[in-house]
């Protein structure tokens, strides 16, 4: 009992934990090279598109390299909860300029939904508070792909 009365007292000691991934560094400059870049993550996380919902944020440099991804959340077929204070978190740690936001929609309809819409506007305006970017938000299907920044919706 005492060691519990211990441990809650103890301050926590935070700090920042990378793995390395498969993945090769690259840089951005379209939303196609986003969307191939994001199906590998895919493939490497193991992560079936046409199954269920997920959602991961790319994090980029002020030269748009890519400097780390991370999955936020997973979700079921239809959606996936999406919090701005882990993107915020994520972001900051890998001391990003920029994002990228991505989800898949397994139905194989790549339209943003209205709650896609309002996800987006919620990030962009959270992260624009830390000074860091959203560049696109891409919703990923099996056989194609929505960009944000390409529709004029950012």
């Amino acid at each position: 009992m005492d060691k519990i009365k211990e441990y809650k007292t103890k301050l926590m000691k935070i700090s920042l934990v990378r793995e390395p991934s498969t993945m090769q560094k690259v840089k951005i400059s379209s939303s196609l090279t986003t969307a191939n870049y994001i199906k590998g993550i895919y493939e490497v996380e193991n992560d079936d598109i046409t199954l269920y919902e997920s959602f991961y944020v790319v994090m980029l440099n002020n030269a748009n390299n890519t400097i780390g991804y991370t999955k936020i959340s997973q979700g079921g077929i239809t959606g996936t909860v999406v919090d701005v204070r882990l993107i915020a978190k994520h972001a900051l740690e890998c001391l990003a300029t920029s994002v990228i936001l991505i989800h898949n929609h397994p139905s194989g309809n790549s339209k943003p939904s209205s709650a896609d819409k309002l996800i987006t506007e919620k990030i962009k305006h959270g992260l624009a508070l830390l000074d860091i970017r959203v560049l696109d938000h891409i919703i990923l299907t099996e056989n194609t792909y929505f960009s944000f920044a390409d529709e004029c919706l950012l």
